[in-house]
């Protein structure tokens, strides 16, 4: 049996995906969480084989609470579901740890295909991930600049593009403000833009944000 975790922010989501999955004998749905909290506690507690992580969620960003599953249990499987196109977030993800990408319109089945290939320790790649992962390899030009900022980076942009301040920013991440000062200077370098206001609707017109 396959315990899996599903994390969403939204309950209509959660419960739509345990009533298809739970129609499959071998998968059980262990746990739920709506925010990173939430997701951390499920997996301090070790409830889960798989978890199945939203990457838009209130408060910290899947980006971050899949960074912070990793650092805590860098074997466990995260499977992202997403309802961003994976052109977007599925490459950095991808080096990132997570074992698979999908959309939120992928065929259920497909999910169920996926939490059994990523719970036997491989990973989940669609042919269309299969195609954008080879042409960022072969061609770096491909990539957004977005997709060349570090983890750290993309975490702050993220919150610089949804209002947050440096001082909101440096609490949340235990940094000093000095520090995430420094990678928003680096942050607008890399994107070639100069305000949060071009952040903020970089990040909007690049799906990055809803």
């Amino acid at each position: 049996m396959i315990r899996v975790a599903i994390i969403d922010d939204h309950a209509i989501v959660r419960a739509g995906l345990r009533r298809f999955l739970e129609t499959h004998a071998d998968i059980e749905i262990a746990a739920e969480a709506g925010d990173g909290r939430g997701a951390m506690e499920i997996v301090r507690e070790k409830q889960a084989d798989v978890i199945l992580l939203d990457i838009s969620l209130p408060g910290e960003s899947g980006v971050d609470v899949l960074a912070a599953i990793k650092a805590r249990d860098p074997e466990l499987p995260v499977l992202i579901l997403s309802g961003f196109p994976a052109r977007h977030y599925a490459t950095y993800l991808m080096r990132q740890g997570a074992a698979g990408y999908l959309s939120k319109t992928a065929d259920p089945n497909e999910i169920a295909a996926a939490i059994r290939t990523v719970a036997s320790g491989r990973r989940y790649i669609t042919p269309a991930m299969a195609e954008l992962l080879a042409t960022n390899l072969l061609d770096h030009s491909a990539k957004a600049p977005h997709e060349l900022l570090s983890q750290r980076e993309l975490q702050v942009f993220l919150r610089l593009a949804k209002g947050a301040t440096i001082g909101e920013i440096a609490d949340s991440m235990a940094l000093s403000a000095k520090t995430v000062s420094t990678y928003r200077t680096r942050i607008v370098q890399k994107l070639q833009l100069s305000s949060n206001s071009d952040l903020t609707y970089y990040a909007l017109k690049n799906g990055l944000i809803a």
